[in-house]
């Protein structure tokens, strides 16, 4: 296991291991490639660690068939790790019973979600919570960002966190125990490739 020299130990009156295993806030932002697929990296070391891992995917179609969907969902049920509970908004969210007339807005949905996601924390039902996208609906003032911010600060237990998207609102990253701001030197999309399968989905 590689181990980090810390640049400074902070008086906090906790034991190295205490400081060690306490749960993580990790924001994955930034205009570049791979918040995502840096989530889903992290899904698959918990998979391995046994840990239950909630994934809730705040604003990609339903219709998107992501390759760590399925894997993780295979893995998931192989019953040699940790499970795997997937949700989209674009479904509709699989807690919420609605007939088909009873469509609501992607705000509304987002929402629903994040109510979903602080009744899981207060159960402690997953150990690795990665909210994919979720920096928009506060971005785009769907979702409180300081209640996110309290939230998270006060979740019981030992439940790491990870939320990915551009924008990720300051208060969020401030908080925030870990974050990466993914910047982007090439992209093939800027010279007119489009996305490609293995790549992007």
């Amino acid at each position: 296991m590689p181990q980090g020299q810390p640049t400074s130990v902070p008086d906090d009156g906790l034991t190295t291991r205490q400081r060690r295993n306490r749960p993580l806030t990790i924001v994955h932002t930034g205009v570049g490639k791979g918040k995502s697929t840096a989530a889903f990296g992290l899904a698959l070391r918990a998979w391995n660690q046994g840990w239950p891992i909630g994934v809730f995917q705040f604003v990609k179609s339903a219709k998107w068939r992501v390759g760590e969907e399925r894997a993780l969902r295979v893995l998931g049920a192989s019953g040699e790790g940790g499970t795997v509970a997937w949700h989209k908004m674009g479904e509709g969210w699989s807690w919420v019973q609605r007939t088909v007339a009873q469509e609501v807005s992607s705000e509304e949905a987002a929402r629903e979600g994040w109510a979903q996601v602080k009744r899981d924390l207060a159960a402690e039902t997953y150990q690795l919570y990665v909210l994919d996208e979720f920096a928009y609906p506060m971005h785009w003032g769907w979702v409180d960002t300081a209640e996110v911010v309290a939230v998270l600060r006060d979740r019981p237990g030992s439940q790491h966190v990870v939320i990915t998207g551009r924008n990720a609102p300051a208060a969020l990253v401030e908080a925030a125990d870990l974050v990466t701001d993914m910047s982007k030197v090439k992209h093939p999309m800027d010279a007119g490739q489009k996305g490609q399968k293995g790549i992007e989905w």
